[in-house]
Formats: structure tokens, sequence, C-alpha cells
């Protein structure tokens, strides 16, 4: 029995993770993500999806960040009517991110409507926050290791993949051929998450390769947030961090506690303005059966591991304004983590032409978005249609990304007991999956680069 897969985004870029399987009629698509990044990227969230929606069984989500989720409203739209798949902690972070994206949309057109800025008239969202409602009445859970049926004949689970709450490799066996995908593979000894778990073969293997061609820092992540809080200290200026809402805002929130703790920085307002961070956060500190033993520990000995000592929540535009008017030093934790958009472009179009100010991005900043021009040395930046000088000190950490690098994609593959049929390489650029086809090739692993839209059958 064939089983085909086709390659319909996240294939020559980190963006856009949409992948479907078929087999004798069946047909699940793996991950629904919205393209984000450079501008032709960004225009294909507005085409029709590449593929018959109304003949689609399921989608299963491998975790919930928007570059793996966000197309859902979209979909459904086109007239997809079938269930969702995610883990029950997905299920929780769906229920903000969605919303919290649409209604970003819906602030962006009546901005240009505004504005006049659009060259459409009038300006839409791509998608509203009844799109988004309508999607989270689709979705259907399932735990970790527990087998499920998205489409008739085909078997899948979740298992811990260590990227962000939620987060699962996907499993699935279908036309008598199992096929597993990475979703985004996490990083091992991440003090909040539990280690990537290996899975033992496949006949086809579905592999992010965002950090394909790197490995992270070897240095601890702290001590690069210490160098940045205390260059703000002493400079008397502003510490900015993107940071996307779930995840990152976490890490970095909890180490800035666990640094306080240690005596190695002072304790300086830390302002969370992001209201999907805040509630992400929340959702974070209910799921702590996904976390990782110590911080299980912590939990229970009462500690609040998301709250440092002068922790304030910035949950309205009007706590966010009021921001404008503190004396520095301070802590402004803000989406999003590639500054593409929210609250953080304020904040740095007050503070970038200040030498006194220090941006940290902890994250990966893709190509064509404003994070990756700064970290790429950017002396100007445009945002709400101006020119931006750039006189702060711009700062960035690989060391707190949520993706394994080379070195620990390499490490969870020596999990699998004999080599998949045919690995093939996905979310990552063109270089980085290069890098890595070279690197598992010398494994004697077959390894192929994916095409975008292309069709195989594995």
């Amino acid at each position: 029995m064939s089983v085909h897969l086709s390659f319909l985004g996240a294939a020559g870029t980190v963006t856009g993770s949409r992948h479907l399987l078929e087999s004798n009629g069946a047909r699940v698509l793996l991950d629904c993500g919205l393209f984000q990044g450079l501008k032709a990227l960004r225009a294909r969230n507005w085409q029709d999806p590449p593929l018959d929606v109304r003949r689609l069984d399921a989608v299963v989500l491998s975790h919930a960040h928007i570059d793996h989720s966000g197309y859902l409203p979209r979909l459904l739209r086109a007239g997809f009517a079938g269930p969702v798949y995610c883990t029950p902690a997905t299920a929780d972070l769906l229920s903000v991110l969605l919303p919290d994206a649409a209604h970003l949309q819906e602030e962006e057109a009546a901005f240009a409507n505004r504005q006049g800025t659009s060259r459409h008239a009038p300006a839409l969202p791509l998608f509203t926050v009844r799109d988004a409602m309508h999607v989270l009445e689709k979705v259907r859970t399932a735990g970790f290791g527990a087998p499920f049926t998205p489409a008739p004949g085909v078997e899948a689970r979740f298992t811990h993949s260590g990227h962000i709450l939620g987060a699962g490799l996907v499993e699935c066996r279908l036309g008598g051929r199992k096929v597993v995908f990475s979703g985004d593979l996490g990083r091992y000894d991440v003090p909040l998450m539990r280690d990537p778990e290996p899975v033992a073969e496949a006949d086809a293997l579905l592999l992010e390769s965002t950090y394909g061609d790197r490995r992270h820092e070897a240095d601890d992540r702290r001590d690069r947030l210490t160098g940045a809080v205390m260059r703000a200290v002493e400079g008397s200026g502003w510490l900015l961090i993107p940071a996307f809402a779930v995840g990152r805002a976490q890490e970095v929130l909890f180490d800035l506690r666990e640094l306080e703790e240690a005596g190695r920085i002072p304790a300086l307002p830390v302002f969370l303005d992001s209201p999907m961070a805040i509630e992400a956060t929340a959702i974070y500190a209910r799921h702590v059966e996904e976390q990782d033993t110590a911080l299980r520990a912590k939990v229970a000995a009462g500690t609040r591991p998301y709250a440092p000592k002068r922790f304030q929540l910035s949950r309205t535009v009007e706590d966010s304004k009021r921001l404008n008017t503190l004396a520095a030093p301070g802590i402004i934790v803000s989406g999003s983590g590639m500054a593409t958009g929210g609250r953080i472009l304020h904040h740095l179009r007050r503070l970038l032409p200040e030498p006194r100010t220090t941006v940290l991005f902890v994250g990966y900043q893709a190509a064509g978005t404003r994070g990756r021009l700064l970290r790429d040395g950017a002396r100007t930046l445009r945002m709400f249609r101006e020119d931006v000088p750039v006189r702060a000190t711009i700062l960035a950490s690989d060391a707190y990304s949520a993706h394994a690098d080379q070195a620990e994609i390499l490490r969870w593959l020596g999990g699998f007991r004999r080599p998949p049929g045919v690995t093939y390489l996905v979310h990552g650029e063109a270089q980085a999956a290069e890098a890595l086809r070279e690197a598992i090739g010398r494994l004697s692993w077959r390894v192929e680069i994916a095409r975008d839209g292309e069709t195989v059958a594995v």
C-alpha cells in the first residue's frame, strides 16, 4: 500500500510548517503553520491552500507556535471541517495564541485603513478573532503516548520533543509504514522541559534543521543575560528583551529569578509587557507535569519560578504606555520575539536611539524580520513609516534557543536502533539543511533535503 508525503511549507525555510501525509484515501496534515519573515513568504498566507481541504481528514499539530498552527483559521475558512489533534497543553496554548494572532491581524488592518497605508481598500485581516474561535471548537486532545486515530487506517501518538510546553514528536503508522515527524526538536538539560525522548525506528523521518549548521554557545546562557542586566544597571538604561510569548518568555523570567536568588544581579523592576505571554506563563505554571524533575521540586516547595522579586504585569495598553514614564534601569520582556509586531515595536521606536539602551535577542531571527536586521547590525530600522536610528547596544544569545543544534540533533538520532529508510530535512534555511545533510550522511543514512511543493513516496 503506497504512502505519500507532500511538503507544503517549511521546506527551504523555517516557517509555514505544513506536510501532507496520504495513504489509501486517508489524508492527514502534519502542522498548519503561518509563513513569517520575508514578504514573498508572507504573501503565501493569502493564497488558496495548495490542497483540497474538503478531502482532508484531520490536522495533527506538533505544537502551538504560530509558524506551526497559525494557518488553521484560513484552512477552516477554505472549507476544512475535520478535527485538529494536539496535546492538552498545546490546546491550552492555542486558546491564547490564535485569538491573540487574530487580534493583531485585525489591529494592523484597522491601522492601515486609518493611515491609508494599504494598497487594498479596505485592508482586511488575514483572519479574525471569530475565525480563531472556530478553530478552537475543532480541537481534540491526546496525551503523550496515548494512541489516537486521526483518519481511517492511521494510528498516531505524541512523544515529548522537549521544545516548548505541549510540544510533541508525531509518530504515524499507516499503509504498513511508520512516519515520524520531529516537529521542532528541543534541547537537552533545559531547566523547564523534559529532554527529547528517543524514537527507535521509522520508515521515514521528517527532521527539523533550524540550527543544522551550528552549535549553540557552550557558555552558560545566564552569563549573557547577567551581562545584559549589568550593562543596564551601570548605564542606568533599559534592557529590552524581545521574547516569544510561549517558552522563551518563561525561560527568561525563570533565569532572572534564579540570578537574583544567587546574588548575581540586583532585583530590578521586571515588566512582562505582553498579554499573551502573561496568559502563557499561567498555563506553564499549571502544567508542571511536563516539566523537569528539579522544577517540579521547586514548585512543590512553594517557589513561584516565573516571578522575579520586583515582577510586574503590563496587561493593558495603558499599562504598557505607562512604562514610557518610568525611570531606568529596568527590564521589559515583550513580544514579538523577532520584532515583527506587538508591543516591543513601540519600546524599540522609543529606546533604540538611546545609547544607554540594551536589546537582548534570545531566539532565532528569521530572514526578513526586524530582529534579524538588528542582529546583523542595521543602523536604522523602519517602523511605523519612519526610519528609527539604532544607537542601542544589540546583543543576542543562541543559548536560549528552544531548537536543538547540530550536535543535539545527532544525539537524538542516536536513539534509533537502525537508520530510518529515508530522512527528509525540513524547517531550515538552505545552508543549515545542507550542513545537517552532510553531518547525517556521514552516519551512512539516506538523507534528502525536502523541496517545497514536492510529493514523495515513503
